[in-house]
């Protein structure tokens, strides 16, 4: 029996979540938000990818507050207008789709906020390109020739600390099913991790346990609060000589078990542009690989896992419990059908999508489910 269709259950303090099948669409920004509210958009790329045999959505890196957004086209979560506009397009994608378990990540982009959107260069954006003032742990910018952010005051960590929790209650209230915390990439709680974005001299910064104080301390009151799936994005190493590195993260990971961590979802990378990454397929197995062993916590894997052979080896092998695919997702929507096709599993897709399936492909959806909820 293929693993990467056998169900898999997320646990969590309220009984968890059974997922179907192993797949995961990865967390992908789509700037197209504006002033941190969902579009119609986000209403068209949902609902397309939720017909994509995936058994979880999620939703892109959301911003808990405005200043913590990577651009402004960012979407966010941090008060009721933005709660109202995610609430309202995730309704009515979900209404026509296939029921898919939906996570959002929660973010704080640190330092790394104010940017141009990708196509228009992404870098920091001053005042008068509508760009603001950012924040970090230390005054310390992510290149060289940018405007150094404001350190966070210790009155400035609460104020970000509450902003995850409330956003996560936000989260709850509008029927997402599980969350997860954005501390990988390079922004904010991954900049308190590394040492090459955290300089400061006080109990958030220096030691290994002062670094891991802060993100630990949102995830344990998100977890206070959130009694749903809740699970953290991790970069792994930063791929930099006396950066943040695989042992830390090994130690981080058994620390957030403790604290009631249901997932990790293991990346790596981008608090540092000095990064010598080792491009390759599956460049980062070698740390899920490590963190699962170490921890023993349910684990995505993800970076370049673009064929249903590939992402049910990882499982085989033990590597994970779950792949995360991103952009192959956007190249081909029905990756999902394709591996369901290749492997002898079954996916649920919407009715009206049937009947376009080739001949090859139509015992791999003999019992596929109606779509809808």
């Amino acid at each position: 029996m293929s693993l990467l269709f056998s169900p898999l259950h997320l646990p969590s303090p309220r009984g968890g979540i059974t997922l179907p099948n192993r797949m995961v669409v990865a967390p992908m920004c789509q700037y197209q938000a504006v002033d941190g509210c969902a579009t119609d958009w986000h209403l068209m790329h949902w609902g397309n990818l939720f017909n994509s045999g995936a058994a979880m959505f999620t939703i892109e890196a959301t911003a808990v507050q405005p200043e913590g957004r990577i651009s402004p086209k960012c979407l966010g979560l941090w008060d009721d207008r933005t709660e109202a506009a995610l609430a309202h397009h995730l309704q009515r994608a979900r209404a026509l789709a296939p029921a898919t378990t939906v996570c959002i990540q929660l973010a704080h982009a640190g330092r790394k906020a104010s940017s141009a959107v990708p196509w228009q260069g992404g870098q920091l954006l001053a005042p008068e390109q509508g760009g603001w003032q950012t924040v970090a742990p230390s005054p310390v910018p992510h290149l060289p020739t940018e405007t150094p952010p404001t350190e966070l005051s210790l009155a400035g960590l609460v104020q970000a600390r509450e902003a995850f929790v409330a956003a996560a209650l936000r989260a709850q209230r509008i029927g997402v099913d599980a969350i997860e915390l954005h501390a990988a990439h390079g922004y904010l709680l991954h900049q308190f991790l590394s040492p090459l974005a955290n300089q400061r001299s006080d109990a958030y910064g220096g030691s290994f346990e002062n670094r891991c104080r802060f993100p630990l301390e949102v995830f344990a009151a998100v977890r206070a609060a959130y009694d749903g799936v809740l699970g953290l994005r991790l970069s792994a190493t930063d791929w930099v000589e006396g950066g943040w590195d695989l042992p830390q993260s090994e130690v981080f990971c058994q620390q957030l078990k403790v604290a009631g961590c249901d997932f990790i979802h293991v990346s790596s990378g981008g608090v540092s542009p000095q990064q010598k990454i080792a491009l390759g397929a599956g460049y980062q197995l070698p740390f899920a690989r490590a963190i699962h062993a170490s921890s023993g916590l349910v684990t995505t894997a993800v970076g370049l896992i673009t064929d249903a052979d590939q992402a049910e080896a990882v499982l085989q092998a033990g590597d994970a419990d779950l792949v995360a695919l991103a952009r192959v997702f956007l190249y081909e929507p029905r990756w999902g059908w394709h591996a369901a096709a290749r492997l002898g599993g079954t996916v649920t897709a919407s009715p009206s999508y049937w009947r376009c399936l080739p001949r090859e492909a139509q015992a791999a959806f003999g019992q596929v489910r109606i779509g809808g909820r």
